[in-house]
């Protein structure tokens, strides 16, 4: 069995360096050893962590067609330093599942079954579920946009669910905030010696055949991981496995992101989703009410809910679970409108408060210190522009409730830690002179 592992490799060996250059067939390739083949995989023993990486990100293709023409069985190529083959009692590389210990994020309630379809999300709907059916051959990338609370990620998770559920398909979801902090970890534990963490970084975001990624304009504010995340896209795009992004704005919204990258976005459909009209509204309050097996909801309430929560369904699905949890308070009442309006009356003025968008704060606040919406958003330092800019940032976080990285984004592409120095420096200078927190609460009053 040795001779024909020797022979199998030679043969192999004599192909790839007819493929490759000679630097790359010497530092790649010349000192690899096939040690077995069991179970449908090669086991081949490199000399450095670093040929793992290289070899699986570079030549895998090509790798896998020459020795499946060779043996004329398609195997799984395994890389493995000769100390870890050595080590076989604790190393069993013949029993490893390379699907143990994969997880694939997916909430399983977020379905194409479970998402409520109306005018404003059909054509959403309609696309997501064509690339769920075809991946990475239909509408690759997918990216898809709208306000928060919307549905986009629940589409994401059900063209995942979809997907995972009808096939053998390796499918990820992950917001773009862990797609980054993972590649930080991984440089971290890096050394010039041991590419096992980036290695492992890269094994899991390219050897997968979907990958599902939220809340993309995160990357906006973590510019050195674009490149990387750059390099991802290419991998997957290239080997035709399915892209499928969400946002809070289009591609052409965004002031930080690489040309390149937006580029791709554009690649294959860009769609947005609108905020639901009355009758999605209704219908959502309806399977609301279903799933909960609650019958004594009077329609008058319903059709109040639907009238004052237009933006979103997130601000829906709370008014009705609000309301519910009133009436169970005040010792089992009946539900009606009275009580609902009661009921709802602290949280639609902080709800509908919230959503004033944060050029409002930027336009009031610039009217308020007679300053432009470009002095409120530049990088000027002057002291009378300075404060009321910390004073606009101050609003959009603890009023409006938004992230330090729209904030961040909204404000020019300030950094986020300069944000909170801004709210932090206005939540100190309130202590110290209650005339500011007059003029705030004037500000802050207006956004009504």
């Amino acid at each position: 069995m040795d001779l024909d592992l020797n022979n199998i490799w030679k043969k192999f060996l004599e192909r790839i360096e007819k493929e490759v250059a000679t630097f790359a067939f010497n530092t790649w390739f010349k000192d690899t050893r096939l040690v077995e083949l069991r179970d449908n995989k090669a086991i081949v023993e490199v000399p450095m962590e670093i040929h793992k990486m290289h070899l699986r990100d570079s030549y895998s293709e090509m790798i896998e067609e020459i020795f499946t023409d060779i043996t004329g069985t398609n195997f799984q190529m395994e890389y493995y330093l000769k100390e870890e083959l050595e080590n076989k009692d604790n190393f069993k590389f013949e029993d490893k599942d390379p699907d143990e210990n994969f997880k694939t994020n997916l909430n399983p309630n977020y379905t194409f079954d479970t998402f409520i379809v109306g005018e404003s999300n059909k054509f959403a709907q309609a696309i997501a579920l064509a690339v769920a059916e075809k991946p990475g051959f239909v509408y690759n990338p997918l990216f898809i946009y709208s306000n928060s609370g919307l549905g986009k990620t629940h589409l994401m998770h059900a063209i995942g669910n979809y997907v995972h559920n009808s096939s053998k398909k390796r499918v990820l979801y992950v917001p773009a905030e862990k797609f980054v902090n993972d590649f930080r970890e991984s440089y971290r534990n890096k050394d010039d010696k041991n590419f096992d963490a980036l290695d492992q970084f890269k094994k899991k975001y390219r050897d997968i055949d979907v990958l599902l990624i939220d809340d993309i304009q995160y990357l906006e504010m973590a510019g050195g991981t674009q490149q990387e995340f750059f390099a991802t896209f290419n991998e997957l795009h290239n080997q035709n496995k399915q892209i499928v992004i969400a946002s809070d704005r289009s591609p052409e919204d965004f002031q930080r992101l690489e040309d390149r990258l937006k580029t791709r976005f554009k690649w294959g459909i860009i769609i947005d989703i609108k905020p639901p009209d009355m009758d999605l509204r209704l219908n959502i309050i309806e399977k609301k009410l279903e799933s909960q097996q609650i019958n004594n909801f009077p329609a008058d309430v319903k059709q109040y809910i639907a009238n004052i929560c237009t933006t979103d369904i997130r601000t829906l699905e709370g008014a009705i679970s609000r309301v519910l949890a009133y009436a169970t308070i005040m010792s089992g009442s009946d539900i009606t409108l009275e009580l609902a309006v009661e009921a709802l009356k602290g949280y639609l003025g902080k709800t509908v408060f919230s959503k004033n968008n944060i050029e409002k704060v930027q336009k009031l606040v610039a009217e308020k210190y007679n300053l432009t919406i470009e002095d409120i958003k530049g990088k000027k330092r002057n002291a009378n522009i300075t404060e009321p800019r910390q004073i606009a940032m101050y609003i959009c976080r603890n009023v409006l409730n938004e992230s330090l990285m729209r904030i961040g984004n909204e404000f020019g592409g300030k950094d986020h830690t300069t944000v909170m120095h801004s709210v932090d420096k206005i939540e100190k200078a309130i202590k110290e002179d209650p005339k500011l927190e007059v003029e705030i609460n004037s500000i802050v009053n207006n956004l009504r």
